[in-house]
């Protein structure tokens, strides 16, 4: 029977009704730190979720981004071993077609009239390199060299003899760039951006009816900061290095455009933001620094014989990265932000509530006070 009546008293409090009762506890220790701390999350809320992060908004940071490039700009080299060479854009842009990623050449190495046939492999390649015959096993491929062993051993250079593109390619790098006047070529960078989810779109190029604008602008973050024309030594010192070094043995440059968009605001107020960085070394290491490759012009003779002219060149590739953000005003966002503000200002009436009933002296005269029981009985 005693377990039937506290089931039963356990029954008959499930349906009792609860509701708050507001103790006024006159402790200015407790008053104080908990004003502080509505100050504190009222801070939070307003500054820091609404004014800095913008928590009243919808984001989007899915970008569809396209990108095109144009490179001008000519320049005559002199040499006393190739001559006269002109270079324009058609020469030192590879690829020509302008893509988000392209490369300018700055310095060049030039082994002209290689035809295929029999020559000695360079001495500068390792497994080339000979004492007899025996060390040029024919047939075999000379490793990071330049052709098939025949093998020879030739006395005279100490090294295999292949079958090769020959003469070999000369190694000797020159040390002052040959296009040391890229520096003041110019190359254009059209970007279009749109967020699909708000269906805004918008481009880095001034809107304007002016056809002149493009042919006599350069940008300029302040003053002309919708104009697409850079001088490409601009654009290295910005990533803090000097063109003229860089172009010797040449190097990687990572150009980031960035659009972080309030599209609460007006439609100008969406603007582009670049910062650039050299992508082929660090701090520690500058050993693996610069960026080269090697390119051939076939021709032939007379005679219908092939020849061709090896170009190791040396240069500066442009990344061009894209990407960006964009937040406009939606209910949701705010009702959640406004509701988790709330959560935390009702977390600090309960932590002064359990300093108040287990931490204090009169903590036992608060729980009087707090919780009070009352029946009510139904005739």
């Amino acid at each position: 029977m005693r377990g039937m009546a506290g089931w039963g008293g356990f029954f008959f409090s499930v349906l009792n009704y609860k509701t708050e009762k507001y103790v006024i506890a006159e402790n200015k220790r407790i008053g104080v730190l908990f004003r502080l701390y509505q100050l504190a999350v009222l801070g939070y809320i307003i500054g820091w979720v609404f004014v800095v992060k913008k928590g009243y908004q919808e984001r989007e940071e899915v970008l569809q981004t396209s990108v095109i490039t144009k490179l001008k700009g000519v320049t005559l080299i002199n040499s006393s071993e190739i001559g006269l060479h002109l270079w324009s854009a058609e020469d030192y842009v590879i690829p020509p077609n302008g893509e988000q990623v392209f490369f300018i050449v700055t310095n060049y190495i030039e082994t002209p009239n290689q035809r295929l046939g029999f020559c000695a492999e360079s001495s500068k390649v390792p497994n080339g390199q000979c004492l007899s015959d025996d060390d040029c096993v024919e047939g075999e491929t000379v490793i990071a060299g330049n052709g098939i062993k025949t093998g020879s051993c030739l006395n005279s250079t100490g090294t295999c003899e292949i079958h090769a593109w020959c003469p070999v390619e000369y190694s000797k790098r020159p040390t002052e760039p040959l296009l040391s006047e890229a520096e003041n070529f110019t190359v254009y960078i059209k970007n279009f951006i749109r967020f699909p989810k708000f269906e805004f779109s918008k481009s880095n190029v001034l809107d304007t009816s002016d056809g002149s604008y493009l042919k006599r602008c350069s940008y300029d973050r302040e003053r002309h900061p919708y104009c697409p024309i850079f001088r490409v030594g601009d654009l290295v010192s910005w990533a803090g290095h000097d063109f003229q070094e860089m172009a010797v043995k040449g190097g990687s440059i990572g150009i980031h455009i960035q659009w972080k968009c309030d599209l609460d605001k007006d439609y100008s107020q969406c603007n582009p933001q670049y910062s650039f960085t050299r992508l082929d070394m660090n701090l520690n290491n500058s050993v693996t620094s610069g960026y080269n490759f090697r390119y051939a012009r076939y021709y032939k003779d007379q005679n219908g014989e092939t020849y061709r002219t090896l170009y190791k060149v040396y240069g500066i590739r442009f990344d061009i990265m894209i990407n960006g953000q964009a937040g406009k005003f939606n209910i949701v966002p705010t009702v959640i932000a406004i509701g988790s503000g709330v959560a935390l200002l009702g977390a600090g009436a309960f932590a002064c509530d359990m300093i108040l009933l287990y931490m204090m002296n009169t903590s036992s005269l608060y729980r009087e006070r707090k919780f009070e029981i009352i029946n009510f009985r139904f005739d």
